[in-house]
């Protein structure tokens, strides 16, 4: 058994009878002699079980019950009484208790009853978790908050010290979510993955000061994609429940990765569909539109010779109004037709520093601190300065205009020579974005900006994803924006 248990109890024979007999099950007992100690060991802390004594004075056992439950709804609490007081033990019962113990204590009827209250806390608590992740899963879309939430519900419920999600990429295993402590080592966590992949089960592993890792695989139609792993605390042995547990979790966790990856592809099929459709009606404006604007500029010219300043401000609002309409068109022709890459040696530090150079409009009378941090180790990369212009430069305005008058820009470049990546992230202190805007941030046309088109961060991911890399976005609501481009080093 393990838990920690509050015993009550004015006679201290009982207190000390009873911190014994739980000790030796695994138990950590708190014991102390009267109601008011044992709500202040409520308030400091949470607990598995109690233990009350019903007749206690200024508070009985009941009376004690109902305040406990108050600070901790759905503690178990065994009341103990003498053979004498049994009905007033069902009468406990009735209004909340789990269970009674009588006096003196039999000691295997003592390891039932305790053991059957934290059995049944245990799959309450656990069945509630499962429910919270499930809705969790079920309402995102995106991997990120998926496996974060996979992480940190699993190192909740087995009670490890730590928890993370590992996927498979190119033949290896990679560590993409944790929760808990930080590992003192990575190896045995990636081993005991490396090891539930391979052979498809649940699996443990002894690692570092003999604590155990426990992994389950993450199964897919095709076969395993990752491991759920936990790693216990020091000299703790995992029961059977522990594995079943941990195999539930990694099931609600493939459902979930599933269900993302299916809604990804039904997403990008329907956006190509669109992007399709865009480009054809795109191609049918841009000639009528080109004579629109020659007609607004036409009248313009006209109206300000008449000396009609109004009318004249008139047609240029039409012309405005039609140069945004040319600039949509000529994003959505870019989208329809992804260019071909041109690759060249390309230091990305030197292409960041001629897009902030570009930005420096924007920056002029707002308090906002341009912070760098730049590995100065990164290889010469082979890409499209041209293309990946227009994807940085995307990123750096939208940062810009996220964080108002005042704020902080951090940009940063570095090498990941383990993936054989350039890492560049953009940081902005600003508005964030709440999760529903972040589900739909690649999509086409969709837009939190007046005057936007809703294009940039679609055109963005399609020049990365040709290049062969990956842009991710991490965002909250009222806490700004971490997008993080990464891009291949080999050559062509």
């Amino acid at each position: 058994m393990k838990g920690r248990v509050l015993v009550v109890d004015d006679d201290p024979e009982i207190r000390e009878v009873l911190t014994m007999r739980l000790e030796a099950l695994g138990l950590g007992v708190t014991a102390v002699g009267g109601p008011r100690e044992a709500l202040a060991a409520l308030d400091a802390g949470g607990f598995d079980l109690a233990l009350f004594d019903l007749r206690m004075e200024p508070m009985d056992g009941i009376a004690l019950m109902k305040a406990a439950h108050e600070r901790q709804p759905g503690l178990p609490v065994l009341v103990m009484t003498a053979h004498g007081s049994i009905e007033d033990a069902v009468a406990a019962i009735q209004r909340g208790a789990f269970d009674y113990l009588t006096k003196p204590f039999v000691p295997d009827e003592l390891r039932a009853r305790v053991g059957r209250a934290l059995s049944e806390r245990r799959w309450t608590r656990d069945r509630g978790r499962l429910k919270a992740v499930g809705e969790t899963l079920a309402s995102s879309g995106i991997m990120e908050r998926i496996l974060d939430a996979v992480a940190q519900a699993t190192v909740e419920a087995t009670e490890a010290e730590r928890s993370v999600v590992f996927l498979l990429e190119h033949g290896q295993v990679v560590p993409m979510a944790s929760a808990g402590t930080q590992p003192k080592a990575w190896e045995p966590l990636q081993a005991a993955a490396a090891a539930a992949v391979e052979k498809g089960v649940p699996t443990t592993i002894t690692g570092v000061e003999g604590r155990v890792a426990l992994a389950a695989p993450l199964v897919v139609k095709n076969g395993p994609v990752g491991a759920l792993v936990v790693e216990c605390a020091e000299r703790f042995t995992p029961t059977p429940e522990d594995m079943e547990l941990l195999a539930l979790f990694s099931f609600q966790a493939t459902v979930a990765l599933k269900n993302a990856h299916e809604l990804s592809q039904l997403r990008s099929g329907a956006l190509a569909a669109l992007g399709r459709m865009a480009t054809q009606v795109a191609h049918e404006l841009k000639n009528p539109l080109g004579g629109l604007k020659l007609y607004a500029r036409h009248l313009e010219k006209r109206l300000g010779d008449a000396s009609d300043p109004e009318l004249a401000e008139l047609a240029q609002k039409i012309g405005r109004a039609v140069d945004h309409l040319a600039t949509l068109v000529t994003e959505i022709t870019a989208y329809g037709r992804p260019p071909e890459l041109k690759v060249e040696p390309v230091k990305v530090t030197q292409l960041l520093d001629e897009c902030l150079s570009l930005t420096q409009d924007r920056l002029s009378g707002r308090r906002i601190q341009v912070v760098r941090q730049e590995d100065p180790d990164i290889p010469t990369a082979f890409l499209d300065p041209r293309e990946l212009r227009k994807v940085f430069l995307n990123l750096l305005l939208n940062a810009l205009e996220a964080m108002g008058e005042e704020g902080t820009l951090s940009v940063g470049a570095a090498y990941l020579p383990e993936e054989a990546m350039v890492q560049v992230t953009v940081e902005d202190s600003g508005c964030g974005m709440s999760e529903e805007t972040l589900s739909r941030v690649f999509d086409l046309f969709f837009t939190t900006k007046p005057q936007g088109t809703g294009l940039g961060m679609a055109i963005s991911r399609s020049v990365v994803d040709l290049h062969g890399g990956r842009i991710d976005i991490e965002s909250r609501l009222g806490q700004g924006t971490r997008v993080r481009v990464l891009l291949p080093v080999r050559q062509p």
